[in-house]
């Protein structure tokens, strides 16, 4: 019941933001599921989830298609690697990882973004190929390795190089999540990774919690919902990984 309650607070999470894995197996490790286990559980809903919290937003015209697919073009095969490398690195490891990625994350989002450059972001949003597949690869390695979408990665990417507002942002990223999970989630699957009992349950209120958060953010202001999501990850992050430390420790 309980693996289901928070599927379903990641999916409204994820709905609304954009960002649901980064929470997602933080949340399963609390909740005393084993560390690659907890990593790599959330892959299965992941892929609907994404795919309904994309057509929320597509519905709404908050899709950049162009970003998308060349996000999707640098991101899939990097996915693949960072899967394969996830095996050497450890659940651990990777728990911890996951919380200071989380933490960085919201850091660079709360702080303003700079005056005056918003014709760079437009120039590499609609003319620079180049800068979205190297950047969409190295954060498909990183969700790849860390088993999820790459949504915690590509909605400040999306916010703060390119120039999207967050509902754009969190829609764009959604599409391109649904491509990267399914590399990632094939393989891990080959390699005997899932539980697939605890990735059933969790699916099961994360694909539903999607679109009631894809709901809720047409309803939100734009700004208050960066304000939100950077405060959200912050707070979340340190206390998870300061959680995760003195356990090692």
């Amino acid at each position: 019941m309980w693996i289901l309650i928070a599927g379903a607070g990641v999916g409204v999470l994820y709905g609304m933001f954009g960002v649901g894995s980064a929470f997602a197996t933080p949340v399963l490790a609390l909740l005393g599921v084993q560390s690659l286990a907890a990593v790599v559980a959330p892959l299965p809903g992941l892929l609907p989830s994404s795919a309904a919290g994309a057509w929320s937003y597509s519905r709404r015209g908050k899709v950049d298609w162009a970003v998308a697919r060349r996000t999707i073009v640098g991101g899939v095969p990097a996915s693949i690697l960072g899967a394969l490398a996830s095996r050497w690195v450890g659940g651990a490891v990777l728990l911890v990882m996951s919380g200071v990625v989380l933490l960085a994350v919201g850091v660079r989002v709360l702080r303003p973004a700079a005056v005056g450059h918003d014709e760079a972001r437009a120039r590499r949003r609609s003319g620079s190929a180049t800068f979205v597949v190297v950047a969409a690869a190295t954060i498909g390695f990183a969700s790849g390795l860390l088993a999820n979408g790459g949504g915690f990665l590509l909605v400040p990417l999306f916010l703060l190089a390119l120039g999207l507002d967050m509902n754009e942002a969190a829609g764009t990223s959604m599409v391109a999540a649904a491509a990267l999970t399914v590399p990632t989630l094939l393989t891990h699957a080959v390699l005997g990774d899932i539980n697939w009992l605890v990735a059933g349950v969790f699916g099961a209120g994360l694909v539903p919690g999607a679109l009631l958060g894809g709901a809720l953010a047409q309803r939100l202001p734009v700004n208050g919902l960066r304000t939100s999501f950077g405060t959200l990850l912050v707070v979340f992050a340190v206390w998870f990984v300061a959680r995760q430390v003195l356990a090692v420790l």
